[in-house]
C-alpha cells in the first residue's frame, strides 16, 4: 500500500511539473475604480499630498470612557492563553493603555517619516516614504517597496526602515543602501477602503504598482510577509520585468510538495528535506495539522462573514485589543499559549502593540481590514488564477522558525522558480520586520548582494 501511495505521488508530481515546467505567464494588468459611484469622466487626480497623522482629545477620551466601561468574563483556571487572550493578563494592558500609554507621543512617533496620499483607482493611498539620510558617496539607493499584512500595519516596519536607509548608523554594511516605500493596504489604516465588491490582492498589486510608477521608480524591489508576501507576489506576475527582486518571508503555496508530508518523515531525502525542513515539519500531526487546526478560527470567520465580527470589533476597543493581541503572542511563537500573559511582551513592547492597535481603533478600519479576507479567499480553493502561475523573478526566502507553517525550499522553489536564496532564520516568528528587524534586513541585504554578484 505504502508503495502504491509513493508511486501515485510521484507520479503526479512529474506530471504536474512536465506540464506547467515551461509556462511563463503572467496576470493581466487591467484596471479598476473602488470608489463610490460610477467612475467619472474626467481624469483621476495624480497629485501626492504629504499627509500627518493627528489626534484630539475627545478621541483620547472617547477611548478611555470605552475603556472605563470594560466588562470581562473571568478566565477558567490555569487556562493560560489556550482559550485565547486571557482575560487576567488583558487587566494589565488595559491599565496600561488607560493610564500610562501616551497616544499624542506615539503620533509624534509615526509623523517620524514623511507620510503622503494619492488617489488611485478612486481611492486615497497612504503611505511613507523614507529616503537614505546621506547615503554613501557614488551609491544610488535602491527602491525597496514593503508590505504589511493583518493585523499588522505599515509601523511594522519603523524599526527596520533605518536599518535599511541608513545601516553605517547601526552597524551595518552601506554596500546596500535603500529607499523604502511603505503603503497602506486599502482598508486597512489611513489607505481609503473599497465601496465596492472585489479589491483583492491582484487589485492592490495594481494599485501599488502605479503607486511606484507615480514615484518615478520603473524597476524596484519587492518585500513582504502576510498578505504583503501575496500582494508582492502578485506584482511580480503581473509586471515581472519591473521587478528586480522580490523577497519573502512567508509564501501562499499549494502545489503537489505539500501531499508528501505523509510520506516525507519516512523518506525524507526522496521529497527534497533537510534535517532542519524535518525538525520544523514533523511530528506532522501536531506541528502543521493542529497547529494550523488551532490558529485558522479567525480565518473562517473573516473568510465568510468579516462584517459580523466586524460591528462588534469597531464599537469595542477593549474587544479589537484582544482580537489583534492574541495573533501577536501566538503567531509569534506557539508554544507562548502556555505562559500566563501569553509571551506578549517578551517580543514586543506594550507601546508598539497598543500603537498597532490604534491605528486600526482610530480609523475604523478593523471590518474592511478583515474584508480582504473574503475577497481574496471566499471564492473557493485554487479559484484565482494567480494560485495556478509560476513566479518568474529572481526571489529570496526567510524561513523564520517560528512561522505559522514551514515551508521547504522545494516547495518555494516550484512557485518560485527562480530562488536565488533561502535561509533558515535563527528565530522570529509570522511579524519578522516587528520582532526581528536586523535579522530581517541582513537577509533582504544578502539576497540583493546574490543577485548583483550574477
Amino acid at each position: 500500500m505504502w508503495l502504491e501511495i509513493l508511486l501515485t505521488s510521484v507520479l503526479g508530481f512529474v506530471i504536474y511539473w512536465f506540464v506547467s515546467r515551461d509556462k511563463e505567464e503572467t496576470l493581466p494588468l487591467e484596471d479598476g475604480w473602488w470608489g463610490p459611484g460610477a467612475r467619472p469622466a474626467a481624469a483621476e487626480d495624480g497629485s501626492i499630498r504629504p499627509f500627518k497623522v493627528e489626534t484630539s482629545e475627545e478621541e483620547i477620551q472617547d477611548l478611555h470612557r470605552r475603556i472605563d466601561r470594560v466588562r470581562l468574563t473571568p478566565p477558567l483556571e490555569d487556562v493560560r492563553f489556550h482559550f485565547g487572550f486571557n482575560s487576567t493578563y488583558l487587566k494589565k494592558v488595559l491599565s496600561y493603555w488607560r493610564n500610562d500609554f501616551d497616544w499624542r507621543k506615539q503620533v509624534d512617533i509615526l509623523n517620524r517619516y514623511p507620510h503622503f496620499k494619492t488617489r488611485i483607482e478612486g481611492l486615497d493611498i497612504h503611505f511613507i516614504h523614507v529616503k537614505p539620510p546621506q547615503p554613501p558617496s557614488g551609491c544610488t539607493p535602491k527602491p525597496l517597496l514593503m508590505v504589511h499584512g493583518w493585523p499588522g500595519s505599515f509601523y511594522e516596519f519603523y524599526k527596520i526602515i533605518p536599518l535599511l536607509t541608513d545601516p553605517r548608523s547601526h552597524g551595518l554594511s552601506e554596500e546596500h543602501v535603500f529607499e523604502v516605500i511603505c503603503p497602506s493596504i486599502p482598508g486597512y489604516g489611513f489607505s481609503e477602503a473599497s465601496s465596492k465588491k472585489g479589491l483583492n490582492s491582484v487589485a492592490t498589486a495594481r494599485i501599488f504598482y502605479k503607486l511606484m510608477l507615480r514615484l518615478g521608480f520603473r524597476e524596484f524591489y519587492i518585500q513582504g510577509g502576510d498578505w504583503g508576501a501575496l500582494i508582492c507576489t502578485n506584482i511580480a506576475q503581473m509586471v515581472p520585468s519591473h521587478v528586480k527582486g522580490l523577497h519573502l518571508n512567508m509564501a501562499f503555496i499549494v502545489n503537489p510538495g505539500i501531499l508528501t508530508l505523509l510520506l516525507g518523515r519516512r523518506f525524507p531525502r526522496l521529497f527534497g528535506y533537510t534535517q532542519r525542513d524535518m525538525e520544523l515539519l514533523f511530528p506532522f500531526r501536531e506541528k502543521v495539522f493542529y497547529s494550523l487546526l488551532r490558529e485558522s478560527g479567525y480565518m473562517h470567520i473573516q473568510c465568510t462573514k468579516p462584517d459580523t465580527v466586524g460591528c462588534a470589533l469597531n464599537d469595542s476597543p477593549v474587544g479589537l485589543a484582544a482580537y489583534i493581541l492574541e495573533k501577536f503572542s501566538t503567531w509569534t511563537n506557539s508554544e507562548f499559549q502556555d505562559l500566563e500573559d501569553g509571551g506578549l511582551e517578551r517580543k514586543f513592547s506594550l507601546d508598539d502593540l497598543l500603537t498597532n492597535v490604534m491605528l486600526y481603533w482610530t480609523t475604523g478600519t478593523i471590518a474592511s481590514s478583515q474584508r480582504f479576507y473574503k475577497e481574496n479567499l471566499g471564492q473557493g480553493f485554487m479559484a484565482n488564477k494567480h494560485d495556478r502561475i509560476k513566479v518568474h523573478v529572481p526571489t529570496g526566502f526567510a524561513a523564520f522558525p517560528c512561522e505559522l507553517m514551514h515551508v521547504p525550499e522545494k516547495w518555494v522553489k516550484f512557485k518560485y522558480p527562480k530562488l536565488v536564496s533561502y535561509s533558515y532564520m535563527a528565530r522570529g516568528g509570522h511579524f519578522a520586520a516587528f520582532e526581528e528587524p536586523e535579522l530581517l534586513a541582513r537577509d533582504i541585504c544578502k539576497f540583493v548582494g546574490l543577485l548583483e554578484q550574477r
